[in-house]
């Protein structure tokens, strides 16, 4: 189903696919745009910040900032800033480490950053290593560290957002609790999802079925009082985002892989826009519009 602009107010930019973490799972890893068109996973940073004010000028009223990680982004800041000062919300989707590691970062994006949207799947160590969602050294994030990244963050006045990826390791965990004390206003569930090309190696490892990801939804309900929960299958995840890769290019998943435009640098985004898939009926029954400003 092809949209036309203004019907679309929100927007994910994938500007960086260098990670630093090794999520197996992961359905955004960008490996195919590294070896044919972007040796360095990334746009240098003009053409970074042109995309950012073609998508403003376009009408997108919500841009998210993700990757790989993007806060490995030397000019993430500018990015955001230059977002901010085109009028969009902005938010940045993040594993949290440079955050740990690098305080004064966060000190800095919060001065144009609306929303930040933590990454967490699990607060085990071993399910997390196992996982991916770790370094290479195998170290990884605590839930003592998580609730001091959130607290800092609300205190600069930024509002929270996390995603949790469900999977074949975490299926059975308790987080409920977890988000009744850091409280954010929303958050994502995601079941794992196979894109080929993405994910291949490891997907069979981590797939969970609808009765898996339903149980996880159920065991963890009582989150139900604390925020906004947004369960996100398979079917609901296909072709209802409107995504830019690292390459500058509009993409979606539609067919059960990455289908990609040609640059937006190169024809525009209204034209960019009819070369992929975008259903905009499932965008809303998954909860693509709320309150972000």
């Amino acid at each position: 189903m092809k949209n036309k602009i203004v019907v679309i107010p929100s927007v994910n930019f994938h500007l960086w696919e260098p990670c630093n973490f090794r999520c197996k799972f992961c359905f955004a890893s960008f490996q195919d745009v590294k070896k044919s068109i972007l040796p360095k996973g990334h746009l240098p940073k003009e053409q970074a910040l042109q995309v950012v004010k073609l998508l403003a000028e376009s009408g997108f009223q919500k841009i998210t900032f993700a990757g790989g990680e993007p806060t490995l982004c030397p000019w993430i800041g500018d990015l955001i800033s230059l977002a901010k000062e085109c009028g969009m919300t902005t938010n940045l989707v993040t594993n949290g480490w440079m955050l740990l590691k690098k305080p004064e970062l966060l000190n800095d994006l919060s001065r144009n950053l609306r929303w930040l949207t933590l990454s967490v799947d699990s607060l085990n160590a071993e399910t997390n290593t196992s996982s991916g969602r770790a370094l290479a050294s195998k170290q990884t994030i605590t839930k003592e560290q998580y609730k001091l990244l959130i607290e800092q963050a609300r205190r600069l006045g930024m509002r929270i957002k996390i995603n949790t990826v469900v999977h074949q390791l975490n299926w059975e965990e308790p987080l409920w609790e977890f988000i009744g004390e850091v409280k954010p206003e929303r958050w994502k569930i995601f079941q794992v999802l196979p894109v080929a090309g993405q994910n291949d190696l490891h997907y069979e490892d981590y797939s969970i079925s609808s009765e898996k990801f339903d149980a996880f939804l159920s065991l963890n309900k009582k989150a139900n009082e604390f925020t906004t929960v947004v369960p996100e299958t398979n079917q609901l995840m296909r072709g209802s985002y409107i995504m830019v890769d690292p390459a500058g290019r509009f993409f979606d998943n539609a067919s059960g892989t990455h289908t990609y435009s040609e640059p937006l640098l190169k024809i525009g985004v209204k034209d960019a826009l009819k070369q992929i898939s975008f259903d905009n009926t499932i965008f809303l029954e998954r909860g693509g519009v709320y309150e972000w400003g």
